[in-house]
């Protein structure tokens, strides 16, 4: 996903699924489009390389909720707004073509007819509304069907048997579905299924493969079971059998009304109806009739069920195959078996599970939102509430020795589930440390791979999830190597150590040679009950009442459940200070002391403490002068000096100490308050000579040294920008004497400015949202080390919660 013209390309992007069953689709060349935040991202399942998430496509003002493919080259997408936005490929690129208010409120459901014909959108302004691709290539508005109160929750839409007529399945807030028909005109109620004991969640309708089989409609709920109801064309009989027939349905329903009564008196539940539905749909001056009958009822899941699809058909698949996902973390896979009967005649079909997926263990972390297939089947997907995804494949019949189907796991996606705070890289750049809103901690690295041409390059994924927190996590930054500090929404920073797992993982899979005593270092860590710190596991040790589980192998990157339970490191150290939550972290360039603020009304909280990183102690007395809370601490290349900025509109500069004064510390020496607004964030140029403060003003200003001391610092340049600047990162030194400076904006945007002499700043690349972010940009951390092939790296987080690496080509450094 390269940008020539600016000279930089997209290496990695960590993006999580929304929390929608219907975020997510694939196309039929096994593309996957979902909803990650206002994003719709794009995921190629086949691509060689495994390199996740390539392309993120902007435009949306609200949470993603809704995604289909109209087919392998047009996307339509919905959120949380009402807006509906079509999107068209040309040229192997992805662009908008068509915006539209669909909705007041927002939209919950979306399906499309398999040509495309027909489009239906369900909102929470409960009504549906119809569409159509005009000829012009844009949506065009058919027919809107007010729901008269209800929510829906799921609709899906097919042709009837042996008709052109369309039928539409509605499921929502109450216990029942509704059906609505379209012959001629408009699509008209024509019958309410009742059935479920709660929300109906899920729908898929399964085409009939020949004209003998009915159209069979798939209903899951919010009650744990799934339903299936076969639709078929009411063909009329001799009147002998029509009599018998209406006979034997008025004794169901006499025999119903008794189990009813019972069941309502006995047990408060409702009982399976054998009824037939009538559908009538008008053709012309015909009434065609369809009936609706209860077939089978699946029962697996132990909650909710969220979503359920059909396998793709195609030669090898003899059998019908209905993925289903549930709450309760497990995505089932369900196919009928034939079953004798006992008079002898044609055996009758028996659904049953022929594969389980997931967590064993009920509903951790919200279990699964949804489900597709894909690869033509060959291949299950499906997202958790935590965003993050789990992957299947199956090996076909004949590469199997057993003749059946084979399952295996994959990697797939991951990505943080909220807004990502901070991210800090290694001492020599070997990985990336993330943290954010969701409470977790993660830590992405390259792993050797090869492009579609064979070719060798580095695919990004996350390969640890050190903390799993019980508080908002706002900073992180690494010690060494091998341990990092954190600081979350509390008064205390936590100090965390990797485990042996994590070293043999990382040199497993290439991303890095550590030289280090595994001996020495834990096997593993686990959170205790009732406890909030991951505590060290040994052979040996009886910290932990129960073994924590272990990564069964390190010769693979985790799947999404191992990094959530088995990737934690071990908390080594907390440290105190501060009076109120915790906003920021910062560590020396020496590695040898690290420095941290909180949130602050008062200057008397306003203080940034300063401790040694071997026993945590302070180092000399904290530094005072800011009235407000301090947002970023930034310590000099050689240690000497440490400046703060804070939401006072304020930097201030401390000088160390010398080593034969007691006590030894940091003290002020100089001070400014040019910017009218919140100074975010403040970097250093890496040869110490300038740094640069960023400001909700609009401007990025460039300090210098008037004099030996470092007492007087002057601003020698101010670079005025489009909005606000949140974040801001001088580049390791080049082989040139140039300077570059990358800055975040409010918006999204990434700038990258040279200078030359530090005073004159030219504008030198520039990644628009649609490459770079889409809100508030929280940190920007140039990859440590030499260039790589030519470039270097920058890594950028953000409100949108999106984590991303670029490759920053040609002479920007």
């Amino acid at each position: 996903m390269a940008d020539t013209a600016s000279s930089f390309s997209v290496e990695y992007v960590s993006a999580s699924a929304n929390r929608f069953n219907c975020t997510a689709a694939a196309s039929g060349s096994s593309l996957i489009a979902f909803g990650s935040g206002k994003y719709v991202a794009l995921w190629d399942t086949q691509s060689p390389a495994d390199r996740g998430v390539y392309s993120t496509l902007s435009g949306h003002e609200g949470l993603v909720t809704c995604v289909e493919f109209l087919d392998d080259d047009k996307i339509l997408s919905a959120d949380d707004t009402g807006a509906v936005m079509l999107w068209r490929k040309a040229e192997s690129k992805w662009a908008s073509s068509q915006t539209l208010q669909a909705h007041e409120k927002a939209i919950s459901a979306l399906c499309v007819l398999a040509n495309g014909d027909c489009i239906v959108t369900g909102s929470s302004d409960s009504s549906l509304k119809v569409w159509k691709v005009g000829e012009q290539g844009n949506l065009e508005e058919v027919q809107s069907i007010p729901l008269n109160g209800r929510y829906p929750l799921s609709i899906d839409l097919a042709n009837l048997p042996q008709s052109s007529a369309l039928i539409l399945a509605v499921g929502g807030t109450d216990r029942n579905m509704q059906i609505f028909t379209r012959s001629e005109n408009g699509f008209v109620p024509s019958g309410t299924i009742p059935g479920h004991e709660d929300w109906v969640r899920a729908l898929c309708f399964r085409a009939p493969i020949s004209p003998s089989e009915p159209l069979i409609l798939a209903s899951g709920s919010q009650d744990t079971n799934i339903r299936l109801w076969n639709i078929e064309a009411v063909t009329r009989a001799v009147s002998t059998t029509a009599s018998s027939e209406v006979l034997s349905d008025e004794l169901l329903d006499a025999f119903e009304a008794s189990l009813g009564e019972v069941g309502e008196g006995e047990e408060g539940g409702r009982q399976i109806s054998l009824k037939k539905h009538v559908l009538n749909v008008k053709t012309g001056d015909k009434v065609q009739q369809f009936s609706v009958t209860f077939d089978a009822l699946l029962v697996g899941h132990e909650a909710g069920v969220t979503s359920l699809a059909w396998r793709p058909s195609s030669t090898e698949q003899s059998r019908d195959t209905l993925l289903s996902t549930s709450t309760d973390s497990s995505l089932i896979l369900w196919s009928p078996v034939a079953v004798p009967t006992s008079q002898g005649g044609s055996p009758s079909s028996l659904w049953i599970n022929q594969q389980r997926f997931g967590d064993v263990g009920g509903q951790r972390l919200g279990g699964f939102v949804g489900g597709v297939w894909t690869a033509n089947g060959s291949e299950t997907l499906a997202w958790g509430w935590s965003g993050g995804w789990r992957r299947w494949r199956c090996a076909r019949a004949s590469e199997t020795t057993t003749g059946g189907e084979v399952w295996s796991e994959l990697g797939a996606l991951t990505g943080h589930a909220g807004p990502v705070k901070g991210i800090a890289w290694s001492p020599d750049g070997e990985y990336l440390i993330s943290t954010g809103l969701d409470q977790t901690t993660r830590v992405h690295a390259p792993i050797p791979a090869t492009d579609e041409g064979g070719s060798p390059i580095s695919s990004w994924h996350e390969v640890s999830r050190p903390q799993v927190h019980g508080y908002d996590l706002v900073g992180v930054t690494f010690l060494d190597a091998l341990r990092f500090v954190s600081v979350a929404d509390e008064k205390v920073a936590r100090v965390f150590e990797a485990p042996r797992g994590f070293v043999q993982t990382v040199r497993n899979l290439g991303a890095a040679t550590l030289d280090v005593d595994e001996a020495q270092l834990p096997v593993s860590a686990a959170v205790p009950p009732l406890g909030l710190s991951n505590k060290a596991s040994n052979e040996h040790s009886q910290e932990c009442s129960t073994a924590p589980p272990v990564l069964s192998t390190t010769s693979r990157r985790p799947f999404e459940a191992e990094l959530a339970a088995m990737t934690l490191w071990p908390e080594v150290e907390k440290v105190f200070g501060h009076g109120y939550e915790s906003i920021t972290v910062s560590v020396s360039s020496s590695r040898k002391l690290m420095a941290t603020a909180c949130k602050a009304t008062t200057a008397k909280h306003a203080v940034v403490r300063v401790y040694d990183t071997e026993k945590f102690q302070p180092f000399g007395q904290p530094l005072e002068g800011h009235a407000l809370t301090v947002t970023r601490i930034a310590f000099s290349p050689d240690d000497q000096l440490v400046l703060t900025v804070s939401r006072d509109r304020t930097w201030r500069l401390f000088r160390r100490e010398s080593e034969v004064i007691f006590p030894q510390g940091y003290v002020p020496i100089a001070a400014d308050k040019s910017h009218a607004r919140i100074i975010w964030d403040g970097a250093w140029a890496p040869d110490g000579s300038v740094f640069a403060t960023a400001s909700r003003d609009k401007t990025v200003k460039i300090w210098k040294s008037t004099n030996e001391d470092s007492a007087k610092w002057t601003a020698v340049a101010t670079l005025k920008l489009p909005e606000a600047a949140t974040a801001v990162a001088f580049a390791p030194l080049a082989e040139t004497s140039a300077q570059t400076l990358a800055i975040g904006l409010e918006t999204g945007d990434v700038l990258f400015y040279t200078s030359v002499d530090v005073i004159n700043w030219k504008i030198s690349t520039r990644i628009e949202p649609g490459f770079a972010h889409t809100d508030h940009i929280h940190q920007l951390a140039w990859r440590p080390g030499s260039r790589t092939g030519g470039h270097r790296h920058i890594a950028s987080c953000g409100e949108d919660g999106t984590l991303k690496i670029f490759a920053v080509h040609g002479g920007q450094n």
